[in-house]
């Protein structure tokens, strides 16, 4: 890593070793890191900071012994190892890797020689030990003998096991010579798994075969190792399987490279099969009996780490299975199903979603529960237009930071319709907010007349959002200038919305904005002093008009109609309620983020909507504070748009820095690195969520063969 640029985060630290380490992502631990390199723990950090082996004692090191004997190029921490050396006086000692890698060559270059002398006197058979496949000859891994180099020429890795099977069962008397292998070798194998039931059995090569290595829950990828050719996996064990670089390979390019024999040279029986995006290729040669199988990924229990991880690129991306599927059938690219894909997603990426938007919901609302003055704003989005919605997302976000804090899902079915909904979700919120001792100063919201009641009813400071209400008012105004003798509301239009803003924002109290409101009404008739002492005249420079025609008129119907538009007692009531300060805009713009993750036109189960809102909220979280886009020159960014509600007018808004993506990276490695290894903690959790019943449960489902006579019973009569 050090060769890449990448430092080490310690004050003062020269970093001049080879091995970095990341942050962990155990809770506690991490926090014991931040202790360490800031004195405290910070509201925001780099989740990829980095950390030197000179700050740990040799004590945090599973692997020293053989990184210093030169069998390890890295040094792999211990679960739960903290830094403790501030500056360290000695560098840890470096792998020596001279001797050990000469040494492997040479066990290489004899091995085959000595392979090929016995193969010609005793025609004994070379082929792979297939893990989990037993024969009833002795077998001896040839993994023993076998190394792990490192060639400048042919990059090409194979992972199998090779054995050498007697013609009886007597075994061989092979000579004793150590492994050179940068990948210790585990005490134990893991613990059995679940076997995943096959998904499809595919023809590749015209040859057709059920796949039965992946399903062998014994199999253990950090056992495999290299044969017949040089292998550049040195460094592969450094890097996790999720993080490695994939490339699309077509299948005769593949194919070729096992058409020939590595001993004899002579034609091989070639032998594909495929689970998914997983390949494996058996090869055998009729001459000499030689046999390997290659696998194109590695394989943790039963399950493919490509399926899982193109299963989570695609759910944590925000991205439909569905129109994936198209993409690689279009491309004859080989994907897994969709049962495969549901499968992966209940059982670790929902559960990983579940568990990292906790984790993130907690430590927001620990920060919020120091402010003494938190100011929140709230607004629900249906998944449907109208009052026909099935779900209702309360979102509840924190307007001096603009970060999402609550997301609560709500069913129709749970509250006896859609209109009820939002009610529902705000007090969810609001609920979840006091649990964890958040203190309110005040809501920003729509003027939903059940949001008013409620929030009065629990003594909280309610204001309201002014453009919710500019739209209200901006419709009616635009209805009484299509009117008789009112053509003149068009032209004052505009300047009667921006009165409402500026009535709104610049004033302190209630009754300051209801007079600085009721004070259009002067000024359209270009009457400029007023009658009430909170606002006693216009703030704009007196200028005399020689063009009366732009006033309204004292009784003219224009002027009456507005009046009884903008002056009402449900306006004036409303206007003294409007924030002065924070608006709920910046909620809307979350919803337009969850169009990507959870369309409208897509029907979610539960809890596939939630984790798609809790996907939505990471990703919005992460981006919200991204910098305005600047020029080589260093010049700000803008942008024009043409917005439909213009209707033709246009507006310009600032161009922002490209989004990142760090929460699907976090997500990945929860998913291969925790979920995946113990996932019944993750579930739990996840099943304590309360799921409401569909909305048909109550209704009786009738049967196939009487719903299908009555259909054609139906269109007989049509016809």
């Amino acid at each position: 890593m050090a060769d890449h640029g990448y430092k080490c985060y310690i004050p003062g630290c020269a970093g001049d070793v080879s091995t970095l380490h990341t942050l962990p992502t155990e809770k506690n631990c991490q926090q014991a890191w931040l202790m360490f390199i800031y004195n405290r723990i910070p509201k925001q950090f780099n989740s990829k900071l980095l950390v030197c082996s000179a700050h740990f004692t040799t004590e945090c090191f599973s692997n020293l012994g053989q990184y210093q004997a030169g069998f390890a190029h890295r040094l792999i921490l211990k679960k739960g190892a903290i830094p403790t050396i501030l500056l360290p006086s000695q560098p840890l000692p470096q792998a020596n890797w001279g001797v050990p890698v000469l040494a492997s060559v040479l066990c290489v270059v004899v091995v085959r020689l000595w392979i090929c002398s016995v193969h010609n006197r005793t025609s004994q058979l070379l082929r792979t030990n297939d893990v989990g496949c037993q024969t009833d000859a002795t077998q001896l891994p040839l993994k023993t003998m076998m190394t792990s180099v490192r060639s400048k020429g042919i990059q090409v890795t194979v992972s199998s096991q090779s054995v050498v099977v007697g013609t009886t069962t007597t075994a061989m008397s092979w000579p004793s010579i150590q492994p050179f292998t940068s990948t210790p070798v585990k005490a134990a194998m893991p613990a059995k798994r679940t076997r995943v039931e096959l998904e499809e059995d595919m023809k590749i090569g015209n040859v057709s075969s059920a796949v039965i290595d992946p399903q062998d829950s014994t199999y253990d990828p950090a056992q495999s190792v290299t044969t017949e050719t040089e292998s550049s996996q040195v460094f592969a064990t450094s890097m996790p399987f999720h993080k490695d670089a994939k490339f699309i390979v077509f299948e005769k390019c593949l194919l070729s490279l096992f058409e020939s024999c590595p001993v004899c040279t002579s034609s091989c029986n070639v032998s594909p099969r495929r689970r998914g995006t997983f390949v494996a290729i058996d090869q055998r040669c009729p001459h000499c009996d030689f046999f390997r199988q290659w696998r194109s990924q590695p394989v943790i229990g039963s399950t493919p780490v490509g399926n899982l991880q193109l299963s989570a690129a695609i759910y944590f991306s925000g991205a439909s299975f569905l129109k994936m599927q198209k993409v690689f059938r279009a491309m004859n690219l080989k994907m897994h199903t969709y049962d495969a894909f549901r499968r992966h997603a209940k059982t670790y990426l929902e559960p990983a979603i579940i568990h990292k938007w906790n984790e993130d919901q907690n430590l927001q609302l620990h920060y919020l529960s120091q402010n003494k003055n938190a100011i929140l704003g709230g607004d629900m989005r249906a998944d449907s237009p109208g009052h026909s919605a099935k779900y209702g997302s309360y979102t509840m976000m924190d307007l001096q930071t603009n970060n999402i804090v609550d997301i609560q899902l709500v069913q129709s079915k749970e509250v006896g319709g859609s209109y009820h909904m939002e009610k529902e979700g705000l007090r969810r919120s609001l609920d979840r907010l006091e649990e964890s001792g958040v203190k309110l100063d005040c809501v920003v919201t729509d003027r939903h007349p059940q949001i008013q009641k409620f929030l009065k009813d629990r003594k909280i400071i309610h204001y309201y959002d002014i453009w919710h209400m500019a739209k209200g008012l901006s419709k009616k105004v635009e209805k009484i200038s299509r009117e008789k003798d009112c053509s003149l509301v068009k032209k004052w239009h505009k300047s009667i919305i921006n009165h409402l803003y500026w009535s709104a924002t610049s004033s302190k109290s209630g009754p300051e904005k209801l007079a600085k409101w009721t004070s259009i009404i002067n000024h359209i008739q270009d009457i400029h002093t007023h009658s009430d002492p909170a606002f006693p005249r216009c703030q704009h420079e007196q200028k005399l008009s020689k063009d009366c025609s732009k006033w309204f008129q004292p009784g003219s119907r224009a002027l009456n109609r507005l009046h009884k538009v903008l002056i009402n007692k449900r306006v004036l009531s409303d206007v003294e309620k409007l924030s002065p300060h924070y608006q709920t805009s910046t909620v809307e713009s979350f919803h337009k983020v969850i169009l990507y993750f959870a369309p409208k036109n897509v029907v979610l189960p539960f809890i596939g909507m939630l984790c798609r809102l809790y996907l939505a909220a990471m990703h919005f979280n992460e981006n919200v504070v991204r910098p305005q886009m600047t020029t080589s020159k260093g010049k700000l960014v803008y942008k024009h748009f043409f917005p439909k509600a213009k209707k033709g007018g246009h507006t310009i808004k600032p161009v922002k820095t490209e989004p990142t993506f760090c929460y699907v990276i976090n997500l990945m490695d929860s998913v291969f690195q925790e979920v995946f290894c113990d996932p019944l903690p993750y579930l739990d959790a996840i099943q304590r969520i309360p799921v409401p019943q569909y909305l048909s449960a109550q209704r009786d489902r009738p049967s196939m063969e009487k719903t299908v006579a009555e259909h054609v019973t139906f269109q007989s009569r049509g016809v």
